[in-house]
C-alpha cells in the first residue's frame, strides 16, 4: 500500500499503470480502495464508442487474483464455487459465484484453469479481502491459496480490432483458439503472458491479459501504440450495462432495502451455476436449485411463486427521453411500486444528430417484482421516478429471461 497524493492522508492502492494514467490525462478517483482513472481527456462517450468500433484498453489490475495450487485444488474449489471446475480442461475458464447457504452471492468471479492442479480466480476489487477470508475458512484438502493481486497485473483489451492489435505483440500462433473462455500461455518480451478470451463488455472479440507487474507499463504502451484506446471506469460501466451484465453491489449483494438478492434473480446465473443433479455438493446448492426451478418457470412465461425469486433483474431502455436513469430510482408498473433501478446511465446509440453529436439513450437494470410478466412476450412498460418526482417512461428490453 502507498499513500496517494490525490487526497492528503488517504491511503489508497495503486496499480502498476498508475503513473501512466496520471501522465496521460486520466481523471483519477478512489474506487474500492484503489486510485483509478474514471476517464481520459476524450471522455466517457468517446471511450465507449472506441471500444464498440475498434478496441478499448482497460486497467483491471485492481481486481483480486487468487492462485490455487495442489492435488486437491479442483475438489476444494468445487465445494466453494457454484460452477464445476471439474468441467474445465486446462486452458478453459468459466463464470462462477461464491455463494452462501441462502443462495445469495458473496461475490461473482471468473475461474481459469492453467493446468491440472493450477487455477486462478479473479474476484471484484471491493470484495477481495472478504473473499480471501471466506475462501480460506472453507478450503479443505491439499490446496494452497496465494494472493497474486500485487505481483501480477491484469489488463483487458476489448473490441472488434482487439485480435489484430494483440497479434502485433504476441508471438505468432500463441493466441488461444477462437472460442470464448479459451486461454493460452504466450510471451511478452522475456516474460510469461496469459491471454484469455474473456471480458465484461459484451464484445464478441475480447481478451484479458495477465502479466508480471513489472511488464505492465510496456505491454500497455505497446497496445496503445497499436491503436487501442485507453478506457476508464466510466465507460467500463456503460459498456457492461449496455450488455445487461450485473455488478456486485448493484445487481448482486443487497438491494436498496437491504434485502439479499438471490443469485438467480440475474439471468446470467444460468451460465455461472452448475446444472442440478448428482456430483459434488457445494455451498448454496439446495437454495440455488430451488431458485433455478422458479427461474425456469418465469423464463417459460409461467407464474412464479415468488418464494425463492420475489424480484428479478431486467434490462430497460428509455426510447422517448434523455434524462439518465440512476440507481435507487423507484419503478412502477400499472401505478404499483414494483422495484428499483439498480444501475443506470445513458449510452450512445451509434447514431448522430444533425450537429454530429452522438445520440444518447438512457438505459439501466431494474430489480422488479417477479409478478411483472417478463416471459409472456408482451410489451412491458414501466415508469421510473427520481427523488424529485421527475418521470421516465421505460420498457423492459425483450429477451432478458
Amino acid at each position: 500500500m502507498t499513500t496517494s497524493d490525490r487526497t492528503a492522508g488517504e491511503t489508497v492502492r495503486r496499480t502498476p499503470l498508475h503513473d501512466w494514467h496520471r501522465a496521460n490525462g486520466g481523471r483519477m478517483v478512489e474506487f474500492a480502495g484503489w486510485d483509478m482513472p474514471v476517464q481520459y481527456r476524450s471522455g466517457i462517450v468517446a471511450e465507449h464508442l472506441a471500444t464498440r468500433r475498434r478496441a478499448g484498453l482497460f486497467d483491471v489490475s485492481h481486481m483480486g487474483r487468487f492462485r490455487f495450487r495442489g492435488a486437491g485444488a479442483e475438489a476444494a474449489l468445487g465445494r466453494v464455487l457454484t460452477n464445476d471446475p471439474a468441467r474445465l480442461a486446462p486452458g478453459r475458464s468459466q463464470y462462477t459465484f461464491i455463494a452462501n447457504e441462502r443462495g445469495g452471492a458473496e461475490d461473482d468471479a471468473y475461474l481459469y484453469r492453467l493446468d491440472r492442479d493450477d487455477f486462478v480466480l479473479v474476484v471484484n476489487a471491493s470484495n477481495a479481502a472478504h473473499d480471501r477470508a471466506w475462501l480460506e475458512g472453507r478450503l479443505e484438502g491439499e490446496v494452497r491459496l496465494a494472493d497474486e493481486t500485487e505481483p501480477v497485473a491484469m489488463v483487458a483489451l476489448q473490441g472488434p480490432d482487439s485480435e489484430r492489435m494483440l497479434e502485433t505483440i504476441a508471438p505468432p500462433g500463441s493466441l488461444p483458439a477462437t472460442r470464448r473462455n479459451e486461454h493460452a500461455c504466450s510471451r511478452f518480451e522475456d516474460a510469461g503472458l496469459v491471454v484469455a478470451r474473456t471480458g465484461y463488455t459484451g464484445e464478441a472479440v475480447c481478451f484479458e491479459l495477465f502479466v508480471e507487474a513489472g511488464r505492465a507499463d510496456s505491454l500497455w504502451s505497446r497496445l496503445v501504440a497499436s491503436g487501442a484506446a485507453p478506457v476508464g471506469l466510466g465507460a467500463r460501466d456503460s459498456l457492461r450495462l449496455q450488455a445487461g451484465l450485473p455488478l456486485y453491489g448493484h445487481e448482486l449483494g443487497d438491494d436498496p432495502d437491504g434485502v439479499e438478492i438471490p443469485i438467480f434473480a440475474n439471468a446470467l446465473a444460468r451460465f455461472g451455476v452448475r446444472s442440478p443433479g448428482g456430483g459434488t455438493d457445494y455451498v448454496g446448492r439446495t437454495a440455488l436449485e430451488r431458485q433455478r426451478e422458479e427461474f425456469d418457470r418465469l423464463r417459460r412465461g409461467e407464474a412464479g411463486t415468488g418464494q425463492f425469486l420475489p424480484r428479478v433483474v431486467a434490462p430497460i431502455a428509455v426510447f422517448g427521453g434523455r434524462r439518465p436513469l440512476r440507481a435507487g430510482q423507484k419503478v412502477l408498473h400499472d401505478d404499483r411500486h414494483v422495484g428499483f433501478v439498480t444501475s443506470g446511465t445513458s449510452v450512445p446509440t451509434g447514431r448522430e444528430d444533425a450537429a454530429g453529436r452522438p445520440e444518447m439513450r438512457p438505459i439501466g437494470l431494474v430489480l422488479v417484482d417477479s409478478s411483472v410478466p417478463y416471459g409472456s412476450g408482451e410489451r412491458v412498460r414501466l415508469r421510473v421516478l427520481d427523488a424529485r418526482g421527475n418521470e421516465n417512461e421505460a420498457e423492459i428490453v425483450p429477451g432478458n429471461l
